[in-house]
């Protein structure tokens, strides 16, 4: 079983039982807003998303749990993985407001980054952020990521259009 072990928190694989937690404990933040995942789902979504995990899990995604004193607090994935042109995506979610803004979120990055380029063999991986996302593209910019573009106006969200910010990482840029 994958298991990368960081300093506060660490990465591992997902049971079910995982992400019915996730999924019963994510609290939408009205003052830093993400894009809503699950808002209004049931349970049964939330083993929709396990059986989904699974059956991308190492083909097209690498998703793990993050852990906290041995309690899931979120996840971290690799996705839409290219392996022809050693490319992926990365995003990330911690459930609950209150484990939000501690580092927790910055030092899985940094994990599942180390794991993409020195491990898997990826060259490039890419993110993006809602505009209004401050928090995520502090994170982003602080493991290395640079600003690669703006497209205006993509989301509708909340009754209100906001720019997707893109950002980019090479794995000579990575310096952890």
């Amino acid at each position: 079983m994958l298991k990368l072990q960081g300093e506060k928190i660490y990465l591992a694989v997902m049971e079910k039982a995982d992400c019915r937690k996730v999924w019963e404990d994510f609290e939408f933040d009205f003052e830093n807003q993400t894009e809503p995942l699950n808002i209004g789902h049931s349970v049964e979504k939330a083993d929709e998303w396990f059986d989904e995990i699974q059956k991308l899990q190492g083909n097209q995604n690498l998703r793990l749990g993050i852990f906290l004193n041995n309690e899931i607090i979120g996840d971290v994935a690799l996705q839409n993985i290219d392996i022809k042109n050693r490319s992926c995506s990365i995003g990330i979610g911690i459930a609950k407001i209150e484990n939000r803004n501690k580092g927790y979120g910055r030092e899985a990055i940094v994990l599942i980054l180390k794991y993409a380029f020195k491990h898997f063999g990826m060259e490039r991986v890419c993110a993006n952020s809602l505009e209004i996302n401050i928090s995520a593209q502090k994170i982003l910019e602080k493991a290395g990521f640079k600003l690669e573009g703006r497209e205006r106006k993509a989301v509708y969200f909340g009754g209100k259009k906001y720019d997707r910010i893109h950002y980019g990482l090479l794995a000579e840029e990575f310096k952890y």
